[in-house]
């Protein structure tokens, strides 16, 4: 399967990049790792990119990284649409005392825009 993965430096993105490296190495996807730009985080894309070396030497797996800039949601649906990934994966989906899930506004653009299947991450 070709996965492509945003990751924009929040908690739920980090827990994301984990868990879609172990699966890609494990059954051999074909991953490529979007580092986005993501407003709703003062984490610098240098430090979010070596993050995702880090995760990927950890394992021992590969994957084309590219940084995307603009706006996160609409660039994550434009690459996807213009490369045929399979799927598109991104961390979202927080449990709120209620028990609904909320998610923040570019796991929400991407779900409701995307054409191709969209895996949210917890």
């Amino acid at each position: 399967m070709k996965v492509l993965l945003g990751v924009g430096g929040s908690p739920d993105s980090l827990t994301a990049l984990s868990q879609v490296v172990e699966r890609a190495s494990a059954v051999g996807d074909e991953l490529t790792v979007a580092v986005l730009d993501n407003p709703e985080t003062d984490v610098n894309i240098d430090d979010i990119t070596d993050r995702v070396r880090e995760e990927l030497d950890r394992v021992g797996a590969e994957a084309d990284i590219r940084t995307v800039s603009g706006d996160p949601g609409s660039r994550l649906v434009e690459l996807a649409e213009a490369e045929g990934f399979d799927a598109i994966a991104l961390g979202g989906g927080e449990q709120t005392p209620m028990g609904k899930i909320s998610v923040g506004s570019i796991a929400e653009f991407v779900v409701l825009n995307a054409r191709t299947s969209v895996f949210l991450i917890r």
